[in-house]
């Protein structure tokens, strides 16, 4: 017998193991299957490069793992090259030096499959046992048993086993046996555990996996008891090893429902198959719907390495970028190791081409559709676009590789391209800046009179929606499509929208503007629990309505955007609109009419006393515009200050006329309620009111 100490520069190397290369314990299993099944794929390889070896059939090399419940006691077992004494020596008492990459540089044309890296994995098993031991026979002639055992200290002890030897499953081959902690025994000791990390990891390693017998029910002894067949845990040619052409629509079917039993079937698939620089093999699922919460569908791509289960939240190794992680599937790849921090995978250059690969697939496969037959593709793009929204918003080029495939929709329910769409709308939709205008509506329903009205000038209209992340790709569609602006249909006026020429139409004395602006306000003050409005009148032509409300496309899209972002003050602000009175129209000229009939009289001597105070305030500032403010005396600021108190009050006592007489007319607040009311904003106890008004004017 040997005894020694284990090769590391730090006496508390298991400490480090445990604290900082596994986030859980459970991994332990998964290091030592993967390691068992790297000995296997090592003596296959060894054998295709004619080198001699025992005889054996390549499908009948197996792995097992085996529980003793009672004893806390758990082995894997393999039928791989095994160790000598001196590799023993080499590869497990000097941490870290890894025999992978000795082995793969020697049988490089023949070593594909095999999954370790780092050459740490073993030191897992220390996560969960007080006592490790392996027992192993090289597969090289004259090899006799060797036994490693050690403590969880550096110290260990290695010595040969007599000639007569026996493993429990062959002659070759290495069994790593777990005495479990006492605190892990009743966890990791229990069988049922065990099979869910095999189930979790190793479900699709490429050597057949043993755990135990088949069970069945015996109803004499009322329980279950095991059969004379194994249980084989694994499947060894999982489908994304597969090429496309070997599967059909109902083998990708069938391994969905078994990878997310309970979720809808997808729409469609993308097979994932790259060779260089990289291996990179996986199928990804579109499905049927995200709905209103999609980020909920993340977590659902599984991540392995060499067909070994790494996670199913691939956000914290970041191998996809995080539109993907809305799809459901499997990725496989070599590009990195089992452990393997995230700090490393932010420089690894490999990653980003991992990212770039998938990306350009996903658009590929989009592109290929809508080319393929676009009636079915028409029909996916309600739940498309949220993955393609996300995309072209999170990632700088992704937009560049699916542009092709970009679809909008307008309100008669057509699809069109981007191209396709610039096309239709080129000729009759650019304002005089020769910048094309989108125009688009988030409810044709509540915004159908403004749809109206862009119709009636032939402008065609988009429907938009914040669920599919719409609103928020327009920035980048803005920045994508040269000298193109998105507006909604309801943001202005539809001759400001689209503004042809410099404004020609007869337009209203200012004054008369002033007062209709006095006249509404003295309703709209009381809508300050809606927002604040603002009043602006212009001819808009005698067939179009009177009275509108818009809510200029920057501030509400910033508002809109804001409920994405973390910390905005936009969110925080109250909305503000712009009632807007069409001049032209007979009830806005009975109003200005009525107004100046009703208040004229009133308002003469105080239009008299506003010209007055115009004219002391003015002298005031004749007199003193020689001096500058620091050189005024207090009585000349009080003088200048008195007189444009003095204007000030004389202009608010007209403004105060204007409003109680605009505040107290029905017809005003009839046609400011119908404004509301186009725009859902008209709700509760003003709803009530706006009902029983117009009753009332029916009657009448």
């Amino acid at each position: 017998m040997k005894n020694g100490k284990i090769g590391v520069s730090t006496e508390n190397i298991f400490d480090v193991v445990k604290t900082s290369l596994y986030a859980s314990r459970e991994v332990a299993i998964r290091e030592l299957v993967s390691n068992a099944v790297d000995a296997t794929q090592k003596l296959k390889a060894i054998k295709m490069a004619g080198e001699e070896v025992p005889e054996f059939n390549d499908e009948d090399l197996k792995i097992w793992v085996d529980v003793d419940e009672e004893n806390g006691i758990v082995t894997i077992s393999d039928q791989g090259v095994g160790m000598t004494e001196e590799e023993i020596d080499k590869y497990i008492n000097q941490v870290a030096y890894s025999g992978i990459n000795d082995f793969i540089e020697k049988y490089k044309d023949h070593a594909n499959d095999i999954i370790g890296h780092f050459g740490l994995g073993f030191y897992s098993a220390f996560t969960l046992a007080k006592k490790v031991e392996i027992v192993t026979k090289s597969y090289k002639a004259g090899s006799k048993f060797v036994k490693w055992s050690c403590d969880g200290t550096v110290d260990y002890t290695i010595e040969e086993l007599p000639e007569d030897t026996e493993r429990k499953h062959d002659t070759w081959g290495t069994d790593i046996i777990l005495y479990l902690s006492d605190e892990d025994k009743e966890e990791y000791g229990k069988k049922n555990r065990i099979k869910e990390i095999l189930n979790k990891y190793s479900k699709f390693v490429p050597v057949t996996l043993i755990f135990g017998k088949k069970q069945k029910w015996d109803s004499s002894l009322g329980k279950q008891v095991d059969t004379d067949e194994d249980l084989v845990i694994n499947d060894i040619e999982p489908i994304w090893n597969k090429r496309p052409s070997e599967l059909k629509d109902e083998d990708y079917k069938e391994f969905f429902r078994k990878m997310f039993p309970g979720e809808s079937e997808p729409v469609f698939w993308i097979h994932l198959n790259a060779e260089e620089p990289f291996m990179l093999r996986g199928i990804l699922f579109f499905p049927s719907s995200f709905g209103k919460n999609f980020v909920t569908h993340k977590r659902k791509i599984h991540l392995y390495t060499r067909n070994v289960f790494v996670t199913d939240d691939t956000s914290t190794i970041d191998v996809t970028d995080d539109f993907m992680q809305m799809l459901f599937g499997v990725i496989d790849t070599d590009a990195l190791p089992l452990n393997v921090s995230r700090s490393y995978l932010q420089g690894n250059n490999d990653i980003k081409k991992v990212k770039n690969y998938i990306n350009r697939k996903v658009a590929s496969k989009l592109c290929e559709i809508l080319k393929e037959d676009r009636k079915r593709y028409e029909e996916l793009w309600k739940d498309l676009k949220v993955v393609v929204n996300y995309g072209i918003l999170s990632v700088d080029d992704f937009y560049d590789k699916v542009k092709d495939a970009y679809m909008f929709k307008d309100t008669d329910d057509k699809y069109f391209t981007l191209e396709e769409y610039k096309t239709l709308i080129e000729a009759n939709q650019k304002d005089k800046n020769d910048q094309l205008v989108y125009l688009y509506t988030t409810d044709k329903n509540v915004q159908a009179t403004y749809i109206q009205a862009a119709k009636n000038k032939g402008y065609s209209v988009l429907e938009m929606n914040e669920e599919s992340l719409d609103l928020l790709g327009l920035d980048v569609l803005e920045r994508k499509l040269e000298k193109t602006h998105f507006a909604r249909v309801d943001s202005d006026t539809i001759n400001k929208l689209i503004k042809k020429d410099d404004e020609t139409a007869v337009e209203l004395a200012q004054e008369d503007k002033d007062l209709l602006r006095e006249v509404f306000q003295g309703t709209l003050n009381e809508l300050q629990s809606i927002g604040n409005f603002a009043v602006n009148t212009e001819n808009l032509g005698e067939d179009e309505l009177p009275c509108t409300i818009c809510q200029s496309e920057w501030s509400r899209r910033m508002k809109d955007n804001s409920k994405f972002q973390t910390q905005s003050w936009y969110g925080q602000m109250p909305d503000s609109f712009t009632i807007n009175l069409n001049s032209e129209h007979e009830l806005i000229k009975q109003i200005l009419e009525d107004a100046h009939t009703q208040t004229d009289e009133e308002l003469k001597p105080l239009v008299e006393d506003i010209v007055a105070k115009k004219a002391e305030l003015d002298a005031v500032n004749e007199e003193l515009k020689d001096i500058t403010w620091e050189n005024r005396t207090q009585e000349q600021r009080d003088k200048l200050s008195e007189a444009e108190k003095a204007h000030m009050d004389a202009i608010n006592k007209k403004s105060e006329v204007l409003k109680n007489y605009g505040k107290n007319n029905e017809v005003v607040a009839q046609l400011i309620d119908i404004a509301l009311l186009g725009n859902g904003l008209l709700r509760g106890e003003k709803l009530a009111e706006f009902l029983k008004r117009s009753v009332t004017f029916i009657k009448k």
